[in-house]
């Protein structure tokens, strides 16, 4: 049995190295001052944004998937991207039912998995709401940089709130502005404890279980 377990574990641990990345990386700072709303406004359509969400158990696997969503507002000066803010309404977030098998899961659904996160153990909805992100910077992307994100132009800077914590993060997105809208794409991921976001207690073995990671992959829609 011991020997066994010895194994057990050992799959966990390669399968934790070998979890191929399919996201950028964000780089993250304590909060930072918030871009100024100046030039012109685009407004966030909510029906043709998308803002998905993946988070694993260890090692990549058996991953849990949906949306959320999301409001808000740009600032365009010149034809660039000067600030904006998003609020994602976390009573909308909806886990795939593709996500959630129930033979697999002692008969739970996804629907139940939506109330489990909704509920203290996690964002705790009724006190919590929302997540917000608010742009503090944009800026080209540095010559050289790669990312996941086809097309990418920019790094986005934001301070993401999420329940009563803040922490700013960049990541590379694709922006394009026309004359009458402005789309952003980008998929990067987070590490949930940034924002003390844990299931029970500090080393709590259900918390171990579940990555740390979360891949968020933004698809967003705006105009006059």
């Amino acid at each position: 049995m011991k020997k066994l377990s010895i194994l057990a574990l050992s799959a966990v641990l390669v399968a934790v190295s070998c979890k191929e990345s399919k996201t950028d990386s964000v780089t993250t700072a304590t909060e930072q001052a918030v871009a100024e709303h100046t030039g012109e406004t685009f407004t966030v359509n909510t029906d043709s944004t998308t803002v998905k969400w993946t988070a694993y158990h260890k090692g990549g696997l058996n991953p849990r998937f949906g949306t959320t969503k999301t409001a808000g507002t740009f600032s365009v000066e010149n034809g660039n991207l000067v600030s904006g803010s998003l609020t994602s309404d976390l009573n909308t977030l909806t886990t795939d039912p593709a996500a959630v098998d129930p033979a697999m899961s002692d008969g739970k659904t996804s629907a139940d998995l939506d109330a489990h996160l909704k509920s203290a153990d996690f964002f705790d909805t009724a006190k919590y709401p929302s997540v917000k992100f608010d742009i503090t910077k944009v800026e080209d992307l540095a010559a050289g940089t790669e990312s996941k994100v086809a097309g990418a132009n920019k790094t986005v800077s934001g301070n993401l709130t999420i329940k009563d914590k803040t922490v700013n993060v960049s990541f590379p997105a694709k922006v394009e502005v026309t004359e009458n809208g402005l789309t952003m794409v980008s998929i990067f991921t987070i590490n949930r404890q940034d924002w003390g976001l844990a299931y029970g207690t500090e080393g709590d073995p259900k918390d171990w279980m579940i990555s740390q990671e979360v891949d968020l992959e933004l698809n967003v829609v705006a105009g006059k």
